[in-house]
């Protein structure tokens, strides 16, 4: 967000030059000295973040090309995220950085559910790392900058605000993956896999979609999806999840109800779907219940539930707490393994 040292008041035409904004504790801003001040946070989230994104050229086993995408480096010593539809399943990628290198890129792990995989620098070389910022701290309006190689244009960048966050968004493998963030900086074929930057220079989102015909709906997967999923990658070697059957959107909980409630939260994750004679179906939940906990443990939002169904959870009986026309009650829900 831009920050500005006064308060400013829109200026009513009785003083100063039209299209100044006015302010009692300084000068007079026309509109020039404000589309600086966002050239300029946009020129620095690109200098800071640009060096970090990379092209990924991925072919078949007989070398023949399968297809481009983008990537963004989070560690110095070559770990990199894109989208799972970018690596198409393939072991290995082809990786050029901004500056020219020709490097080898080795597939760690990939996970269609969240559309996201991960892959290493084979080479010992030292790379311009991003930083994974917390999606969770993001609000509807923030500047938001893709940078990627849509359409073979490498590192190109687009700008744009946060359009709407903790949607749900239907991954290839038929899966819904949560929290996801919707954005109208511009977005086209070659940008998968690249970073949705923060004003604050933080990857937030990593560029996913975008809905044809519609140029201003593009989506990205949360930053935080994105950090629980290079955890258990590297621990692992793929993403091992409890599985529920629910889709969920992220919600506002109704002030008076959660004062009566006495619940220290103020969001939860409201259910927009249940998936037939799963966990949840078989416990009793419904659409329309917004979910308060799991396990004991708060569900403030989309992302909690990515997070909180973990692989400790497979093949165990878990209370879930829930507000359900207004009043609070428990289920129990057998978890078991979600298959890939």
């Amino acid at each position: 967000m831009l920050d500005f040292p006064y308060s400013v008041v829109l200026d009513d035409g009785l003083a100063g030059d039209a299209g100044a904004v006015s302010s009692s504790e300084g000068p007079a801003v026309d509109d020039h000295m404000l589309l600086d001040a966002y050239s300029s946070t946009v020129t620095k989230v690109v200098e800071r973040v640009g060096p970090s994104v990379v092209r990924l050229d991925i072919r078949d086993k007989d070398r023949r090309p399968m297809g481009t995408g983008s990537g963004v480096l989070i560690s110095p010593d070559g770990l990199l995220l894109t989208n799972s539809h970018v690596v198409q399943g393939a072991k290995r990628a082809a990786v050029t950085t901004l500056d020219g290198r020709h490097l080898s890129g080795r597939v760690l792990g990939d996970d269609p559910d969240t559309d996201l995989a991960l892959v290493r620098i084979e080479e010992d070389v030292a790379l311009p790392a991003a930083r994974l910022g917390n999606s969770k701290a993001l609000k509807r309006g923030e500047i938001a900058v893709a940078i990627g190689n849509p359409l073979g244009f490498d590192a190109s960048v687009t700008a744009g605000i946060v359009s709407a966050l903790g949607r749900s968004l239907r991954a290839r493998s038929g899966r819904l993956i949560e929290d996801v963030i919707q954005t109208d900086a511009a977005l086209n074929p070659g940008n998968s896999g690249g970073p949705l930057v923060s004003s604050r220079g933080e990857v937030v989102g990593i560029n996913t979609a975008i809905v044809a015909g519609a140029p201003g709906l593009c989506f990205a997967v949360a930053s935080n999806t994105a950090a629980f999923v290079v955890g258990e990658i590297l621990r692992h070697g793929r993403v091992r999840r409890a599985y529920l059957g629910i889709g969920v959107d992220t919600i506002a909980l109704p002030r008076r109800i959660a004062l009566r409630l006495d619940l220290a939260q103020t969001t939860g994750a409201v259910i927009t779907s249940i998936e037939r004679d799963g966990p949840a179906d078989h416990a009793g939940l419904l659409t329309g219940d917004i979910l308060l906990a799991i396990a004991g443990e708060p569900v403030t939002g989309a992302d909690d539930l990515v997070r909180l169904l973990d692989a400790e959870k497979i093949d165990r009986v878990v209370p879930i707490d829930v507000l359900r026309r207004s009043e609070q009650r428990r289920f129990h829900a057998s978890l078991r393994e979600r298959k890939a």
